[in-house]
């Protein structure tokens, strides 16, 4: 239960009717996994500490660079050359301390990740390489725990939430079956830039979706939406899911009456 301190904490989410003391206490109780602590994972991280996620994990093998600096908001001069997922910790804890975060400096694929996703309400997909999208991915589908997944690239930006026990979601994999990928170093911000706000506008984006999903507040969002930060524009996908799919083929699909 929450003392006098949690309540004023988090009072302006209690406060609005759709949350409640429930949904705040749901939040609490949540375990959110976050893998990748650089441009999406700082702000994403930064509001489920401070909306009260009782436990976070980051997973991140990275060292802070000082061209991470210009948009990866969770670290700071002082931080070059630590681990990401250390450093975002302790920035996440300075903002929430009443928050359990564990920091895993790895990179985790196969069944070490999807141990670890097992054992979360919710997996934000935080990366910028469509190797580990598919690892995130597979993993979510394996354990059934819920995909808020997040891409930022130049000045174009995506955010689609794939649950698997939704029989009609469809998953990573089906809006982008890995033969039609890209080139994984292709891809990636150091080879083509990013916008700095852009990323904390996606991943914000994802943290509102970990919001609804652990709180039980609101309908969480489907398809896909994407940004164009040079028009100011979001555009909305429906994403229908591909029986055929190398992934999640073996899932139930929805009755058709």
């Amino acid at each position: 239960m929450m003392d006098d301190q949690a309540l004023l904490r988090y009072s302006r989410q209690i406060m609005l009717p759709e949350v409640g003391i429930g949904g705040q206490q749901r939040l609490l109780d949540a375990h959110a996994v976050i893998i990748g602590a650089g441009g999406l994972g700082s702000p994403a991280g930064m509001y489920l500490a401070a909306m009260g996620v009782g436990r976070l994990t980051l997973v991140d093998s990275d060292e802070v660079e000082l061209s991470n600096l210009q948009r990866q908001v969770a670290h700071g001069q002082a931080d070059l050359e630590r681990n990401k997922a250390d450093s975002a910790r302790d920035t996440f804890r300075a903002i929430n301390p009443g928050c359990e975060i564990t920091a895993v400096g790895e990179h985790l694929l196969g069944e070490a990740l999807e141990k670890l996703v097992a054992t979360a309400d919710v997996v934000l997909d935080c990366t910028d390489r469509f190797s580990s999208r598919y690892a995130v991915n597979a993993a979510s589908q394996a354990t059934g725990v819920p995909l808020v997944s997040g891409a930022a690239i130049r000045f174009s930006g995506q955010v689609a939430v794939f649950d698997p026990r939704d029989p009609e979601c469809p998953c990573y994999a089906c809006l982008y079956p890995p033969d039609d990928s890209d080139d994984d170093e292709a891809m990636t911000c150091a080879e083509n830039g990013v916008m700095a706000p852009l990323v904390g506008l996606v991943g914000t984006f994802q943290a509102v979706e970990a919001f609804k999903l652990l709180s039980g507040t609101g309908s969480v969002h489907r398809g896909l939406s994407a940004f164009d930060a040079l028009s100011g524009q979001w555009r909305h996908f429906t994403l229908p899911r591909d029986p055929d799919c190398a992934v999640c083929r073996g899932r139930p699909l929805a009755s058709t009456g």
